[in-house]
């Protein structure tokens, strides 16, 4: 499978949960002999330290063979699909290859909203399960949207268990259209060895819309880039 040829989303101490660094990354990229490596970190409004990502990227000594890109990880704050990125962030020349964007909260209708007050929404009959799966992926669509080139989804649809949902709660329709959203704005769809998502009929779906599908590990931790095993399921039984 061509898509374990690569790992498109690696965390390294820019970000503050990860322990390895750009160069320890790269490193163990090479030792997998993989050909692409997408070095990825976290932010939010107020981060500051983008420029010194890039130049330290740039730095790199980089082996012959791997091809290595850039994003920050951004999470979706709210229905529209507003994107928690500084406002001097730069996409494209001279700034990340892309923003990947992540359901690290649920993207309420007044903002972020934690699990804990999206099940207590839930169960109050505040919000329908239907109703917050159709928020969910509008939301995402929408940032998808807005992102600009090189975007990418981040662990697509791994907000639902931690809400008492599931991708089998989200109808044909919308899974479509979350499908063809990504392949009409170019959105990489990764698909997550640490969340194990999205699922193989949410990869069915990507396919037969021809969204770009690619595998990430997810590492904060340079021994786990390259190394797959949930994922190799999730491909192998989305393969008809």
């Amino acid at each position: 499978m061509t898509e374990l040829t690569g790992d498109w989303h690696v965390h390294s101490t820019f970000s503050d949960d990860a322990v390895s660094t750009l160069e320890e990354n790269i490193a163990a990229a090479h030792a997998r002999g993989l050909r692409a490596i997408r070095l990825i970190d976290h932010v939010r409004a107020d981060t500051t330290w983008v420029p010194d990502f890039l130049a330290a990227v740039r730095g790199l000594a980089v082996p012959d063979g791997l091809t290595v890109r850039t994003g920050v990880e951004a999470k979706i704050l709210d229905a529209a699909g507003t994107l928690d990125v500084p406002a001097d962030l730069v996409v494209g020349p001279g700034g990340v290859d892309g923003i990947v964007i992540a359901d690290h909260q649920f993207p309420g209708p007044d903002g972020p909203w934690s699990p804990t007050r999206a099940i207590a929404a839930l169960a109050a009959g505040e919000l329908s399960s239907a109703e917050a799966v159709a928020m969910l992926v509008h939301a995402t669509v929408a940032a998808m949207e807005s992102a600009g080139g090189g975007a990418q989804l981040a662990h697509p649809f791994s907000i639902l268990p931690k809400i008492g949902l599931s991708e089998d709660d989200i109808p044909g329709d919308l899974l479509r259209a979350w499908a063809e959203g990504a392949a009409r704005t170019g959105t990489r769809v990764e698909v997550n060895e640490k969340w194990a998502c999205p699922s193989p009929r949410a990869v069915r779906a990507a396919r037969a819309a021809g969204a770009e599908l690619v595998a990430s590990t997810d590492s904060h931790r340079a021994e786990d880039v390259g190394r797959y095993d949930r994922v190799v399921g999730i491909l192998h039984a989305a393969t008809p």
